[in-house]
């Protein structure tokens, strides 16, 4: 049976997943987000769940989408996989208790996207946050360019998506992103 890359535990009404990948710095691929699905709509049934916390282990929170498995994808599958990773960051929008980002380490491309779906986002002194796909030639897939600028404003989120900008969490503090 494969390994779950997500690990789901319960403490005092707090839901905590954990993306648990950190080969691969915690990158979202297909299988990945389908993990983190089924935890979600698990969670969300739990009436006595007051919040949830989602991070990621090793030196990222969440690094992106997972590159290499994309190299390969036809247009139609990329499409699918951009249609899958939105509608699981819509599960997080939507979910029944509110969602902390607990972000440690890189948080870029999809895991910057996803910490926009959650209502609150928290970041280690170590964190790094961004959406550098435009240096790939590629937009954020996962409905980062809805999200961003409802929480930072336009310009600053247009800065960080066309010139692809990491920035530290003291900056991103400065800007209202955590």
């Amino acid at each position: 049976m494969d390994r779950s890359n997500v690990s789901v535990k319960i403490e005092e009404s707090i839901g905590i997943i954990t993306i648990n990948n950190p080969e691969s710095l915690n990158a979202l691929d297909s299988k990945t987000l389908n993990d983190l699905s089924t935890s979600l709509s698990k969670l969300a049934l739990d009436c006595k769940l007051r919040s949830l916390i989602i991070t990621g282990t090793g030196r990222a929170f969440i690094a992106g989408a997972d590159i290499s498995a994309m190299e390969s994808m036809t247009p139609d599958k990329a499409l699918e996989f951009a249609k899958q990773g939105s509608n699981v960051f819509m599960q997080i929008q939507e979910f029944p208790s509110p969602v902390i980002a607990a972000i440690n380490g890189y948080a870029l491309g999809g895991g910057c996207e996803l910490s926009l779906a959650c209502d609150i986002r928290i970041a280690s002194e170590d964190a790094k946050i961004g959406q550098p796909e435009v240096s790939l030639g590629i937009i954020p897939g996962f409905s980062g360019t809805v999200r961003l600028p409802e929480i930072i404003g336009i310009a600053a989120a247009k800065e960080m998506i066309l010139t692809g900008r990491i920035i530290d969490a003291q900056t991103a503090f400065s800007i209202g992103l955590v």
